[in-house]
């Protein structure tokens, strides 16, 4: 380090210290001359202040005890109010005689046709229709047989199947969609 480099550094810490001192207060600084009054000074009465407050303090206690006292609240917030009673049902005139009721039949079931299977055998083909329902059920059936107990197979065509329900007997035709 060159003695122009030590003299620099030092100088700038110099600086740095009295900025330093200047900003935490140590420098010394002269006190401020205090004027003199030219005029004497006016002050307000405290004592006519208190008594003012005393004043207002008093007609503020009057005011209060004269004050309405609150009406007692007559509801309760951890109680339910009582439930009116329930109407009396209405009593028909006359009685009337309940219509025949017709024998339901059970739902017919959603079946659809999946699909049809050819087999040949000799110069006759054999046909098996693929009838599925909502419920997962696949039956595999020819003619004449049933199906779930419900319908009995008439024919197998090569895109329908004719079918004969065993409870109504009625006649239902499933088609394939295409």
């Amino acid at each position: 380090m060159t003695a122009k480099q030590a003299a620099a550094y030092s100088g700038g810490g110099l600086l740095l210290l009295a900025w330093l001192a200047s900003a935490a207060g140590l420098a010394v600084r002269q006190p401020p001359v205090p004027e003199e009054p030219s005029q004497p000074v006016e002050t307000s009465g405290t004592a006519a202040l208190a008594d003012e407050i005393q004043a207002q303090t008093e007609r503020l206690r009057v005011r209060l005890a004269t004050a309405p006292a609150p009406t007692p609240s007559t509801r309760n917030p951890f109680t339910y109010a009582p439930r009116p009673a329930p109407a009396p049902p209405r009593v028909a005139a006359r009685a009337e005689a309940p219509a025949p009721v017709e024998p339901l039949l059970p739902a017919e079931p959603a079946i659809e046709l999946a699909g049809i299977a050819e087999d040949l055998q000799g110069d006759k083909t054999i046909r098996t229709a693929i009838i599925s329902t909502l419920s997962g059920d696949t039956f595999l059936v020819k003619e004449g047989e049933s199906i779930a107990g419900r319908y009995r197979v008439k024919t197998v065509g090569a895109d329908a199947v004719e079918l004969i329900d065993l409870l109504t007997g009625e006649g239902r035709r499933l088609t394939l969609r295409h």
